[in-house]
C-alpha cells in the first residue's frame, strides 16, 4: 500500500514508519492522521512484524506539530470533533495496540508531535531532540492526549510547568524527567532503536501484547488493573507460548515463539 505522507520499511520483522513531509517539518495535518491509522492497522494484522519503529524523515524534526493551517479557523463543533477523531484514529490507537511501538524522536517532537510520541509504547530521543507542548501560546491546549499522558509520564508538577509555560525541553531533561527511555547520539538512533525492538521480539508476541494491555489498564478510567492483570495472566497459560517458554527454560535452550 502506497502512502502520501509515509514510508514504510521492513526487515527482520521490524517495521519502521517515517512520517515523510519535510518541508513541513512533519506536521501533521489530516492525511497524515489517515495515513498512519491505516498504516498502524495494517502492520497490526500482520502476524509477521513483531515490533514497530516511528520517526521523522530529515534530521530536524520528528514532527513539529499539528498543521496549524488547516484548524486556524475552526469553531467549536469543529475543534471537538478534530481531538475526538485524532484520539480515536491515531493516539488512543497506537497505545493499545498489542504490537510495540518505539518512537524514535530525531528532532523536535512539538504540539501533536510530542503527544504521538508520547501515544507510543515508549521512547528514545536523538541528542539533537527537543520537545515541548506550546499549545497554550496559541490560544489552546493540547487536544491528542497531551495533558493526561504528560502527567503520567513526567508527573503533575512538571508538566503543568510545561503546559502553561509552553517551553521547550532537551533530550537530556527528557531524559532525566522519565519523558524518554533514552538519549542516544542522532546517527545511532535507529539502530540503536532496532536493537531494543529484537530484545523485545526475542519473548512471546502473546504475552508482551497483554502486558501492554494490563500496564495501560492502570491508567484508564473505570479499569481495575489488578483484575486486568489477573485476567491476561491466567489466559497466558492457555497459550502455546507459555507450554514452549516453560519447556525451554526447563530444557535450557531458547524458546520458539508463535505468538499463539
Amino acid at each position: 500500500m502506497n502512502y502520501e505522507n509515509l514510508l514504510i520499511t521492513t526487515e527482520n520483522n521490524i517495521a519502521t514508519i517515517t512520517i515523510n513531509r519535510p518541508t513541513k517539518l512533519n506536521a501533521l495535518n489530516k492525511a497524515t492522521i489517515t495515513d498512519l491509522n491505516k498504516a498502524f492497522k495494517t502492520l497490526a494484522k500482520n502476524n509477521e512484524i513483531r515490533a514497530i519503529i516511528l520517526t521523522g524523515s530529515g534530521e530536524k524534526a520528528f514532527v513539529a506539530g499539528a498543521d496549524i493551517a488547516e484548524f486556524a479557523n475552526f469553531s467549536i463543533e469543529e475543534g471537538m470533533q478534530l481531538a475526538a477523531e485524532g484520539q480515536e484514529k491515531l493516539f488512543d490507537f497506537i497505545e493499545n495496540l498489542k504490537t510495540p511501538v518505539i518512537a524514535a524522536i530525531n528532532g523536535f517532537a512539538l504540539g501533536g508531535g510530542l503527544e504521538l510520541a508520547m501515544a507510543c509504547h515508549f521512547r528514545v530521543a536523538s541528542e539533537n531532540a527537543k520537545m515541548g507542548l506550546p499549545e497554550v501560546s496559541l490560544g489552546l491546549i493540547p487536544g491528542y492526549g497531551g495533558t493526561q499522558r504528560l502527567p503520567q509520564l513526567i508527573g503533575k508538577g512538571r508538566a503543568m510547568e510545561m503546559i502553561l509555560t509552553a517551553g521547550m525541553v532537551t533530550a537530556q531533561d527528557a531524559y532525566r524527567t522519565g519523558l524518554v527511555n533514552q538519549v542516544v547520539p542522532d546517527a545511532e538512533l535507529l539502530d540503536y532503536c532496532t536493537t531494543v525492538a529484537q530484545r523485545i521480539m526475542k519473548n512471546s508476541p502473546y504475552a508482551v501484547g497483554k502486558a501492554i494491555k494490563t500496564i495501560n489498564a492502570n491508567f484508564k478510567e473505570g479499569k481495575n488493573g489488578y483484575e486486568t492483570e489477573i485476567k491476561a495472566f491466567a489466559k497466558c497459560f492457555g497459550t502455546t507460548d507459555f507450554k514452549e517458554g516453560t519447556t525451554a527454560f526447563l530444557e535450557k535452550r531458547k524458546a520458539v515463539f508463535t505468538g499463539k
